[in-house]
């Protein structure tokens, strides 16, 4: 039987061994961890339970396509409901936001809160529509890198209303185009990191990205997030698809200009087909040191991290739902400390996900489980302990203004992760959440291709390719590397 290999067990190598075991290959996934799921994972902390990595669910449609692939009916591996309210935002002056998935409920929402035109809203919502449509085709579901891709209709389509793309503009500058009210703006405006971004520097294009939380939902995965990559695990299990953790691959093996297996700590495999989910960088710089190295590509100025507080709280905020921001004063300030000083902002903006308000047994009776994230400036050599330190006391302050509470007296358990730990448990080059960032225009066609134009048989999928990182273009980059292996 033809072999397949795949280097990482995150959920765009689970969903690669997925599609090649569909078309007939005898499929291997070797992991360095002894879980799958790269940063989709979970942990237990005193009858606490946290998604460590993603916690915003989306397209599920990317998910349930794999079962429905083996004509098997998705909810009998896997559950979701969506939600009615996308986020709640807070201001520090009081001013208090939530985001319904439903159109019209969000624009007269917005309109009464924000004091904008809802007739602004309607044609800003419209526009990000029209953009998603004319560009999917192109930017997320077929390879950047083929000839072919730029002959079909749909992209000539595209390619001749460029101008209304906003691709020449800032996704802030086509929001204050757009709104009058500056909050409005920084919340549209979060919609860059996303992609681990600034909103200040990151295309216009970018704006379509609520288009796809309205159109398409934001939802909850029964058993979190952790579910989504273990019902695709025990997918492949169960189509025999053989996954090896604790399997560290050191090298990928190139013969006569053709990748023909990998070696790893324990053995050497042999192979028709590798495909890699390790973050680009560091698959060139570590698993193909005597190749050549696409060096533009590998310059790129990689995305925002996140530090992360994951903490027990002993009681309950009828205020705060599965998703929550508290906005910073000054964004432009915020994104600079992040992408030019490299550095945590002293008033950051706070996220914070409590997966308990969908399913209890998350945290004990009358408890929640607090995902606390702040974005972060890549793993560039800083003090991260100092910074930890400082950004713990500010984030809790935040909350406490916000609140109006004692965060401190409510804690009960922490955990914490930082752009170090994100580095050496994904692999993924100084923690970056999303590969390269999307800072200018071009980004869509700097990210590596899904395949190797040096190397045959050589393959590539995640986030830190084509089409970008998120759950949903994870899933895509899968489905394209299905769509270049041939059929055996």
């Amino acid at each position: 039987m033809t072999k397949a290999l795949i280097v990482g067990a995150g959920i765009g190598g689970i969903a690669t061994a997925l599609r090649l075991r569909k078309k007939g290959y005898d499929v291997t996934v070797l992991e360095a961890n002894d879980y799958p799921g790269g940063k989709l994972h979970a942990i237990d902390l005193k009858g606490y339970r946290f998604d460590l990595g993603p916690s915003l669910f989306t397209m599920p449609q990317y998910v349930t396509e794999l079962f429905e692939l083996y004509g098997l009916q998705p909810s009998e591996w896997f559950q979701y409901h969506r939600k009615e309210v996308v986020c709640n935002y807070f201001w520090e002056d009081g001013v208090r936001f939530s985001a319904f998935a439903d159109k019209t409920d969000f624009i007269h929402n917005a309109a009464k809160t924000f004091n904008e035109a809802p007739e602004h809203l309607q044609k800003y919502l419209d526009r990000n529509r029209k953009k998603y449509d004319l560009t999917a085709g192109l930017f997320l579901e077929k390879s950047l890198h083929k000839l072919n891709t730029y002959l079909s209709a749909d992209t000539m389509k595209a390619m001749a209303r460029l101008g209304s793309l906003d691709v020449a503009s800032t996704l802030n500058r086509t929001n204050e185009r757009t709104f009058k009210n500056s909050k409005l703006v920084q919340l549209f405006n979060r919609y860059a990191t996303y992609n681990g971004s600034s909103p200040y520097k990151t295309p216009g294009i970018m704006s379509m990205i609520p288009h796809l939380e309205m159109h398409y939902g934001t939802f909850y995965p029964k058993g979190g997030m952790h579910r989504i990559s273990q019902s695709l695990f025990e997918l492949g299990q169960s189509k025999g698809i053989d996954f090896k953790f604790n399997e560290k691959v050191h090298e990928i093996v190139v013969e006569n200009g053709k990748a023909t297996g990998v070696i790893t700590e324990n053995s050497t495999y042999l192979s028709d087909i590798v495909v890699s989910n390790m973050d680009i960088y560091p698959t060139y710089k570590k698993l193909l040191k005597s190749q050549k190295h696409p060096k533009k590509v590998l310059e790129q100025e990689r995305s925002s991290s996140a530090l992360i507080f994951y903490w027990g709280i002993s009681r309950e905020f009828p205020e705060l739902d599965l998703h929550n921001i508290l906005f910073t004063k000054d964004y432009p300030r915020e994104f600079r400390a992040i992408f030019e000083k490299r550095t945590l902002f002293e008033d950051p903006t706070v996220y914070i996900n409590i997966t308990s308000k969908e399913e209890k047994t998350d945290a004990p009776q009358r408890h929640e489980n607090w995902f606390v994230m702040i974005n972060a400036p890549g793993n560039h050599g800083q003090d991260w302990e100092a910074l930890k330190k400082r950004a713990r006391q500010q984030i809790i302050e935040k909350i406490n203004r916000v609140l109006k509470i004692d965060l401190e007296k409510l804690i009960t358990v922490e955990h914490i992760l930082d752009p170090v730990g994100i580095e050496n448990d994904t692999s993924s080059y100084r923690g970056a959440l999303y590969g390269a960032a999307s800072n200018n225009q071009f980004a869509a066609f700097l990210r590596h291709p899904n395949f190797s134009r040096k190397i045959k048989n050589l393959y590539f999928c995640g986030g830190s390719v084509h089409p970008g990182g998120g759950i949903p273009l994870c899933l895509l980059s899968a489905k394209i590397v299905g769509d270049l292996v041939p059929e055996v």
